[in-house]
C-alpha cells in the first residue's frame, strides 16, 4: 500500500490542537504526535531502566604465580679477599638477596689462590648481606693476596636451577 506524501496536507497536534503541516510533525517517546516546535525529549528521570548485574567473576582467570629464582651474571671479577681471611666479598649490583639466602656460583676462575672447585661448592654458600651492591660468603681456602680476586665471568644463583 502506498501513502500519499503529504505536501499540502495538515495535521492536529495532541497538545495543542493546532493543525500544522503533515511534514513538520514528529512522534514523542509517549506516542503523542506533536509539532517540532512542541517536541519535548524523554527526561532522564523516567525509567525504568534496565539494571545489569555487577561483574563479578574475570572468564578464564590465571593465578598470580611467583617467578622462579634464576641466575643473575655478576660483573667481571666479583670477588674481594683479603690474604689469609676466608672471607669473601662479591660485588653484585642491585642483588636483592638477604642474609642467610644460599647462593651457588657458576663458571669461576681460580681467584687469589682460592680453586676454582671451592668457588663452585655444589651446596652453595650462606651469605651475609653488607648493603644492596654487597654480599660476603666464607670460603674453605684462605687466600693468598689481598684485592680484587678475580673469578672471571661468574654467574651466582640458587643452589638448583628449576627447568
Amino acid at each position: 500500500m502506498s501513502f500519499a506524501k503529504g505536501k499540502y496536507a495538515l495535521r492536529i497536534s495532541d497538545r495543542s490542537g493546532w493543525a500544522f503541516p503533515y511534514l513538520e510533525m514528529v512522534r514523542e517517546w509517549n506516542g503523542a504526535i506533536v509539532h517540532t516546535s512542541e517536541f519535548e525529549p524523554r527526561q532522564p528521570q523516567l525509567g525504568p531502566f534496565r539494571v545489569k548485574a555487577d561483574p563479578i567473576a574475570l572468564r578464564n582467570p590465571r593465578p598470580a604465580r611467583t617467578a622462579p629464582a634464576v641466575t643473575v651474571l655478576l660483573p667481571l671479577n666479583p670477588f674481594r679477599t683479603t690474604a689469609s681471611d676466608t672471607t669473601v666479598t662479591v660485588i653484585s649490583p642491585s642483588h636483592d638477596r638477604s642474609t642467610g639466602d644460599v647462593v651457588r656460583f657458576r663458571d669461576c676462575i681460580a681467584a687469589n689462590g682460592i680453586p676454582k672447585s671451592d668457588l663452585e661448592e655444589a651446596d652453595g654458600y650462606t651469605i651475609t648481606k653488607i648493603d644492596t651492591n654487597f654480599y660476603s660468603f666464607v670460603s674453605p681456602t684462605a687466600p693468598n693476596l689481598t684485592g680484587d680476586a678475580g673469578g672471571g665471568s661468574v654467574s651466582a644463583g640458587p643452589v638448583t636451577i628449576l627447568a
